[in-house]
């Protein structure tokens, strides 16, 4: 007897013309970790295992009621606002494969958007459910559809009607008494209600790595206020944080911890297969989650290769041995990088015209000349000359913008404030690449005891750090510590920290009036890296920054601002210090061989 045949697949297809481009459509439609969720599919896990070229094997799995599912998950091809396929092999079960691919095309002001569902059933039963799967798949993208549309047009709040999980009577009474302790802080900013309104009813997909600069930028509040919320919320009990080493390939965070002393020096991405080191001021981020007493977040995946997931790769292609493909593909003028999905070499390459033929070898990626006919802006050319199958990825240079990093979050004086337990393990250092420090002390200080007494002395001292304290916090910077009458303040912009040196200088007149006394406050700045330590249970800096910056103060007069030459000449720096009078000098200083240069502020 012959074989039997397989059955046909359940092919389903839709077309429709909407009023909003694809540059406003495709952030919708092509989130499809977002989607899945939204219509009801439930997460998946993922097991992850590399293959003897260094690839990697996915294979999902999932259980719901008597189904199970066993799957090879193929990676996304994609060209960004352009179109998206999405392929699943089954392992047994009822279904052979799953295929799902949307296209968009512009027309007029608008654009067609095909969509495409095929299910290839295995046996009695797969024929029974893939027809089934189908039309439901192809009705949840005609009215994801119909609800992108409506959104890009500003019709809609959301793309999709979601229903969060019901809340109880206690639990949000709960929540409501936590709101009432966060404001009550001085953190909330007003922000704490919202905060809370949305872990109780936005999607997983959102919830499950919260960015307070993210939260800044979609409120369009001060990047300061949305840390604190956050950091306030953790502190009572709304918010979990965890510290993650983010791949530097799928920009992942792959290995989450509780606490600072728990990062490793680097760790490994299973979906990329490459190793990785630690870096404070990239890869190392500060992100929070609700927790687990507020909103209880389901381990799994909804969806883990969609374009949405890693939205700074543009273009995601499959070549076999020996294919080329051209593509329609325009890029917007900047630094982008070429790679392979498989760990491999990369190309770093400038958008500006037409795009050279990429070529991947297996050991290179090349750039070719392109023949006058094939230069275009508007297209790519792709090659694969290796001997096995290769995904080739253009991506974004530009690292991720919304990651509060370990360096920058040691900037923020609530962090300080509230985690001065999270730090380093004893003994690791870690390289900052640049922050800003501050050194003030108190002009005659040992005169203002003898002249007013120790007690009444400690208590203006103790005030002053008040006020310095309120000003550094005012323009982002954190005090690390106060030696004697003097404070070490940490910025990690440079223009901020000049900020609050003006700040300090122009307020201590009102400072004096107040307290009937006239102390002057010798100021000075440096900026550049630094090695981050732990030392009497805080995070410090140390090395050759440090010590400019601590000469630089001994330098002030009292009623001025001392920045280092290096620090003077930042673009940021030069525009706020524009028209403020200022002199430049250059003195030998302690611990240096040559003269130093600086720069004499008097706001």
């Amino acid at each position: 007897m012959g074989e039997p045949v397989a059955p046909g697949p359940h092919v389903r297809s839709l077309t429709r013309s909407l009023r909003a481009p694809p540059a406003a459509l495709w952030p919708l439609l092509a989130d499809t970790a977002r989607f899945n969720e939204a219509f009801g599919l439930p997460k998946h896990q993922i097991v992850e295992t590399p293959r003897p070229d260094g690839s990697v094997e996915f294979r999902g799995r999932l259980k719901k009621g008597w189904l199970r599912l066993e799957w090879i998950e193929q990676p996304v091809n994609w060209v960004t606002e352009q179109w998206f396929e999405h392929r699943r092999d089954f392992v047994g079960g009822p279904f052979r494969s799953l295929n799902a691919a949307l296209r968009m095309t512009p027309e007029g002001a608008g654009c067609r958007v095909d969509y495409s569902l095929e299910v290839v059933p295995r046996g009695l039963l797969g024929r029974l459910l893939a027809g089934r799967v189908a039309r439901a798949g192809l009705a949840n993208a005609d009215q994801a559809m119909s609800n992108a549309e409506a959104r890009a047009l500003g019709q809609r709040d959301s793309v999709f009607d979601y229903t969060p999980p019901a809340v109880a009577a206690p639990q949000r009474q709960r929540v409501e008494r936590l709101v009432e302790r966060i404001e009550a802080s001085g953190h909330g900013h007003g922000l704490a209600a919202r905060l809370a309104g949305e872990i109780l009813s936005q999607q997983e997909v959102d919830l499950v790595r919260l960015r307070p600069l993210a939260l800044a930028r979609r409120w369009q509040v001060k990047a300061r206020d949305a840390v604190e919320l956050c950091l306030q919320g953790t502190r009572d009990g709304l918010l979990t944080l965890k510290w993650s080493l983010l791949c530097p390939r799928c920009r992942v965070g792959k290995l989450n911890v509780g606490a600072l002393d728990e990062l490793p020096t680097g760790a490994h991405c299973p979906s990329c297969n490459i190793d990785y080191d630690r870096d404070f001021a990239r890869n190392v981020e500060l992100a929070f989650e609700p927790a687990p007493a507020v909103r209880a977040i389901t381990q799994g995946e909804y969806c883990l290769f969609g374009p949405m997931s890693v939205a700074h790769v543009k273009l995601q292609v499959r070549l076999e041995p020996g294919e080329s493909r051209r593509l329609p593909c325009r890029l917007a003028p900047g630094p982008y990088r070429v790679r392979t999905l498989e760990p491999g070499p990369q190309l770093d390459i400038e958008a500006a015209g037409p795009l050279p033929r990429l070529v991947a070898t297996g050991t290179a990626i090349e750039a070719d000349d392109v023949s006058p006919d094939e230069a275009s802006p508007d297209e790519v050319c792709l090659e694969n000359r290796a001997a096995r199958p290769l995904t080739l990825v253009i991506e974004e240079r530009a690292w991720v913008a919304d990651a509060l990093t370990a360096e920058r979050a040691a900037t923020f004086q609530a962090f300080r404030d509230l985690f001065s337990e999270q730090v380093l393990r004893p003994g690791d250092e870690v390289a900052v690449k640049h922050v800003t420090l501050m050194f003030t002390d108190l002009r005659a200080s040992t005169a203002l005891y003898g002249r007013i007494g120790d007690a009444k002395a400690y208590t203006l001292v103790r005030d002053h750090f008040a006020f310095l304290t309120r000003l550094v916090r005012e323009h982002d910077g954190a005090i690390v510590k106060t030696i004697g009458d003097a404070i070490m303040a940490a910025f990690s912009s440079p223009a901020d920290g000049v900020r609050a040196a003006l700040a300090i200088q122009r307020a201590v007149g009102e400072f004096n009036r107040a307290h009937g006394e006239a102390l002057a406050i010798k100021l000075g700045l440096h900026g550049g890296p630094c090695i981050a330590v732990t030392l009497n249970q805080r995070l410090d800096y140390f090395g050759t920054t440090a010590n400019l910056a601590a000469r630089l103060g001994n330098e002030s007069g009292g009623e001025d601002v001392v920045l280092s030459a290096p620090l003077a000449a930042d673009p940021e720096v030069r525009q706020v210090i524009a028209g403020i009078p200022a002199t430049s000098e250059a003195a030998k200083l302690k611990g240096f061989d040559a003269p130093v240069a600086f720069l004499r502020l008097t706001p």
